[in-house]
């Protein structure tokens, strides 16, 4: 069984037992709850208002990093240059459970 989450205005496919990196919790969080988009079992698929009382929990197990981006700006004939970087921060939960109702 599957569900598809969302959080921080992106979607992950996950099932029990996996590490996800979604995008920055709030601090001291230990256990986390996330409402599903979609559940998935073997042939049946439960979306929409079929999900009341469904959820997907998941503990922190801790903070990461993405890759880091680089970038590069030009002003061509004003000297004008600019070298920037940005490494986003993560939180990296393992899925616990995934329970319908």
């Amino acid at each position: 069984m599957y569900a598809v989450i969302r959080s921080g205005g992106k979607q992950y496919r996950v099932a029990e037992g996996d590490q996800v990196a979604v995008e920055l919790l709030g601090a001291g969080d230990d256990d986390v709850t996330f409402a599903p988009l979609l559940l998935v079992d073997g042939d049946q698929t439960v979306s929409g208002a079929d999900l009341d009382g469904a959820s997907v929990s998941a503990r922190v197990v801790g903070r990461t990093k993405g890759p880091k981006v680089t970038g590069f700006t030009y002003r061509p004939k004003a000297r004008g240059r600019r070298r920037w970087g940005h490494r986003q921060h993560y939180t990296l939960v393992e899925i616990t459970g995934i329970t319908k109702a």
